[in-house]
């Protein structure tokens, strides 16, 4: 299974370098030299990128490309994610922490059963992160994923428990 780990944002320089929006814990070692990601492009399709090198920069990381040579070819894969194999990952020590894919998909529930939506994935901002809930006939809804409000992450048995705040469930 791949995972994203990288959104192109644009194009940095003349020489090809762009500038990725990390979506990994890990970027020393997806993004490390010789690593290859597989690319989904806007308009659908797919390619391999192999990493020939990688620096920090403006809470960026700026990437170059061992088959991106220019500006102009650099220029077609901004909005491109870039994805890496799960089985990749490092197993987590800790059991309060998940990777992304893991949450992505399962079922979203109150504490009596009742089924408010499934996880469609996980949003990493600046306040926290969010869990996106999709809710059939209903707008998703963001979830902060806190302890307090998602007590239960049940991997195993696909399911998030819910304790939700009165009225973050009731917007539409």
């Amino acid at each position: 299974m791949d995972v994203v780990v990288g959104r192109v944002a644009k194009v940095h320089g003349i020489s090809g370098e762009l500038a990725v929006d990390v979506r990994t814990d890990s970027p020393e070692a997806r993004f490390a030299t010789g690593s290859v990601l597989s690319a989904k492009l806007r308009d659908g399709t797919s390619r391999n990128l192999t990493v020939a090198a990688a620096r920090n920069h403006s809470g960026r990381l700026l990437v170059r490309f061992e088959e991106v040579l220019t500006r102009d070819v650099a220029e077609t894969l901004r909005g491109t994610l870039l994805l890496g194999s799960t089985e990749d990952l490092p197993p987590t020590d800790d059991p309060d922490e998940f990777y992304d894919h893991e949450l992505e998909g399962l079922t979203a529930e109150l504490a009596d059963g009742t089924v408010v939506g499934t996880v469609l994935e996980v949003v990493h901002g600046p306040g926290g992160d969010l869990l996106v809930v999709a809710r059939e006939g209903r707008d998703e809804v963001l979830v902060p994923f806190v302890r307090e409000i998602v007590p239960t992450v049940d991997v195993p048995g696909r399911r998030v428990v819910l304790d939700p705040p009165e009225g973050l469930l009731d917007a539409d």
